[in-house]
């Protein structure tokens, strides 16, 4: 789970990006309860999702053309451009910045040597996300790896995580769960999934799977359904785990759900 405050190479932040906000806003609105305050005028764009008094993500509207509709994941740091740097040493890219955003943080947005898209944020007088693991937080996030080795050494190599597989339920090999240094398993944020290894992602780019949490995933399958979101991949039991699902947005930005183990099951 995530802990806070974040821990360096910890996810920090997560934002949407997508043609239509207005749209989107009344999407998410209606499927985890989010409001959308305006933007003050200084803020280009860029917005907050809110859940009561917290922030439980970011957001701002793009050209499709200039970039896909899409969920975007930062990972804390407390020098950007030190990290920025050690991306590029490792194989990956960094395609903007570092830059600062006012007093809230600095950024990069980088690149592993696979290709999936992630950011870096060192915190400013934004120190994160304030909603994460209940019920419409982000809770988990997954990286769908054309080379899960490579990609494990690189992410390693420049956050200093470190790993704990574990069998998957179904016999069918292992799955590995990351965590900031010496945070040890109650740290653990994320797990690595093999491209091909998973049918709703075939033919696709490397590229990490955001997860919010909720108390009733297939009720929100349904609703997600109803509400103009695509399903990719619908309600899921995980042995031990709780159930997930896959799903898309009006416009195409991709996510999952989490709900957790029940314990009358």
């Amino acid at each position: 789970m995530l802990i806070t405050p974040y821990a360096v190479g910890a996810p920090i932040w997560v934002d949407l990006h997508t043609p239509d906000l207005v749209g989107a806003a009344a999407f998410y609105r209606a499927l985890f309860g989010w409001e959308y305050p305006p933007a003050g005028p200084g803020a280009g764009g860029y917005g907050f999702f809110r859940q009561g008094a917290g922030t439980v993500a970011g957001a701002m509207e793009v050209d499709p053309v200039r970039a896909p509709p899409s969920w975007s994941l930062y990972f804390a740091t407390p020098d950007a451009d030190a990290t920025a740097e050690a991306v590029r040493r490792r194989g990956g890219s960094v395609a903007d910045g570092p830059r600062d955003v006012a007093d809230l943080g600095r950024t990069a947005v980088c690149a592993d040597p696979g290709g999936a898209g992630f950011s870096l944020w060192q915190p400013g007088t934004n120190a994160g996300l304030d909603v994460v693991n209940s019920p419409g937080g982000f809770c988990w996030t997954e990286l769908y790896a054309s080379d899960e080795d490579v990609a494990y050494a690189f992410y390693s190599a420049v956050f200093g995580w470190q790993a704990l597989s574990v069998p998957l339920p179904d016999g069918s090999g292992t799955y590995r769960m990351v965590n900031p240094a010496g945070q040890g398993p109650e740290g653990m944020f994320g797990g690595f999934v093999p491209l091909g290894a998973d049918p709703a992602e075939s033919g696709g780019a490397p590229y990490w799977l955001l997860y919010f949490a909720v108390t009733d995933c297939e009720a929100t399958v349904t609703a997600a359904r109803e509400l103009g979101g695509g399903i990719r991949v619908g309600a899921t039991d995980i042995e031990g785990v709780g159930r997930f699902a896959k799903l898309s947005d009006p416009y195409g930005a991709r996510f999952a759900l989490m709900e957790g183990a029940r314990r009358d099951a």
